[in-house]
């Protein structure tokens, strides 16, 4: 016996006693719930801000689309060829600051009388010399106002509607009419038979003032007046049944609408709205993108299976037969689809089937790599041995396990397509504007003439592109996160 033995403390065996030596035990029950693989991805997926950010600005957009033609004061076909290029203004009765319909610019002198007669001017901010035409001139630098700058128009009524047009003058106390120029006194030919120069000038534009620094008018007399001012309003045209007269066309616009004009993103060079219209196109490349987007998945993934589960000849066929017909670019296919079968289908079904056509090897090779992945697997195999069908080996084991990288493919599907319509749609392979459509590809590209003159038309249809597809993509990377079997469970 050892040291250690021999200084060792010896217990009693009477001290020592059996614990649930009569009871009877059983599992406990789990106080949490069970948490399966949908719900387990939603978690990691919510962990992941920048992809809860970007999915909830992807919801906003696409409430746009469904709701801003909704929400607009205008129609989708609706225009007004004087508002043509009108920039942003929020609001028709408040000035909110940059957002106002105004811009800043120099104006020479001529220019300048011009606007301050129209009361165009919003806000002066001194003058400068400046070189225009090899020589110095006094400028202007002013705030204009898109809206007023439109001033004048001349147009042609019926009795009838003059009628009315006089009664609702008289109700409101809005005055529409004005008198009509006497055109022997425009000095400028510039302002020949603008509707606008109201006011002496000499034969450069610039305007020839009173006493007191006022306009000096060129109405044409009438001593029979309408209006009783001694000026002349209308003029009959014979065999016509009309008359000619001359209106303030913001007052006249809201005569005729019941509302003031205010484009909120401002007016393409038709007059369209570009918020009802950009709305409308998102909308329509949504639906389009969507819908491209789930058959091709769906075809895809039937063939991207098969190839990968069963492999063999049917694997061989298929690659071939992808390699063949990735040899035609897309490109080219577009164009000469567009060129064939455009008047007998319309641009957007020809777009959509071709999108179709080619969209489906990328997925389906996607899912081929997959399947060849998870079906050497030894849950797979077990599975196999204890008599599971291909159905349920598809369908219940690999494609779960294979559903991050299929919903990650069939998420970036969508913003894929709407770059293809927008960057054909700008390069005029596609046309999908018209009177009743259009989507963001035909604003960009009807914008780009005036990029650097007016660039809001441009810029929010760029602006929604560029949002939707980084947000589209970091959500896609997100969803492929969440749903990758190898990170459940992790932080």
């Amino acid at each position: 016996m050892s040291i250690n033995e021999n200084n060792m403390e010896r217990i009693p065996a009477e001290k020592f006693e059996f614990v649930q030596l009569n009871d009877k035990l059983h599992d406990k029950k789990l106080d949490t719930k069970p948490i399966g693989f949908f719900q387990d991805a939603m978690i990691r997926f919510s962990q992941n801000k920048g992809s809860v950010v970007c999915g909830i600005i992807l919801l906003i957009l696409i409430l746009f689309a469904i709701f801003g033609p909704v929400i607009s004061n205008y129609e989708v076909t609706e225009k007004d060829g004087y508002y043509s290029y009108a920039l942003p203004k929020m609001s028709a009765k408040f000035d909110l600051g940059f957002w106002n319909g105004c811009t800043k610019k120099q104006y020479t002198q001529a220019n300048y009388d011009y606007l301050c007669a129209l009361g165009a001017i919003r806000k002066e901010y001194g003058t400068e010399t400046a070189v225009i035409a090899n020589r110095e001139q006094l400028v202007y630098n002013v705030s204009v106002d898109s809206y007023a700058r439109r001033g004048y128009v001349d147009i042609l009524i019926e009795a009838d509607e003059l009628a009315k047009a006089q009664e609702y003058e008289k109700e409101t106390g809005i005055r529409l009419f004005y008198p009509l120029i006497d055109s022997s006194k425009v000095a400028c030919p510039a302002y020949n038979g603008d509707a606008n120069a109201w006011f002496l000038t000499d034969q450069k534009g610039i305007a020839q003032r009173d006493e007191n620094g006022n306009f000096i008018d060129i109405y044409l007399k009438d001593e029979n007046s309408p209006y009783g001012d001694g000026y002349k309003y209308f003029s009959a045209r014979q065999g016509a049944g009309q008359n000619a007269a001359r209106v303030l066309y913001s007052d006249w616009y809201y005569y005729k609408n019941g509302k003031a004009p205010c484009f909120w993103f401002g007016a393409d060079e038709f007059g369209y709205d570009i918020f009802t219209r950009l709305a409308a196109g998102a909308r329509l490349s949504f639906l389009v993108s969507m819908s491209a987007a789930v058959v091709e998945l769906i075809i895809g993934i039937i063939i991207g299976a098969c190839e990968g589960y069963y492999g063999g000849t049917f694997d061989i066929l298929m690659e071939r037969f992808k390699e063949i017909f990735n040899t035609v670019p897309i490109l080219v296919a577009i164009t000469l689809f567009q060129i064939y079968f455009a008047r007998k289908g319309g641009s957007l079904l020809v777009f959509w089937i071709t999108l179709v056509l080619w969209g489906w090897i990328g997925t389906s090779s996607t899912v081929r790599a997959q399947f060849y992945r998870f079906k050497g697997m030894e849950y797979v195999m077990a599975s196999r041995t204890l008599g599971a069908k291909d159905r349920r080996l598809i369908f219940r084991h690999i494609l779960p396990n294979a559903s991050g990288f299929i919903i990650t493919s069939s998420v970036l599907l969508i913003p894929g397509i709407i770059g293809a319509e927008s960057t054909y749609s700008f390069l005029g392979v596609i046309n999908l504007n018209s009177r009743t459509m259009t989507s963001v590809g035909a604003l960009l590209s009807n914008g780009q003439s005036t990029l650097t003159t007016y660039p809001h038309c441009v810029f929010f249809p760029a602006a929604f592109l560029g949002i939707l597809l980084i947000c589209f993509n970091i959500f896609g990377n997100g969803l492929r996160d969440a749903f990758n079997p190898t990170l459940r469970g992790a932080n």
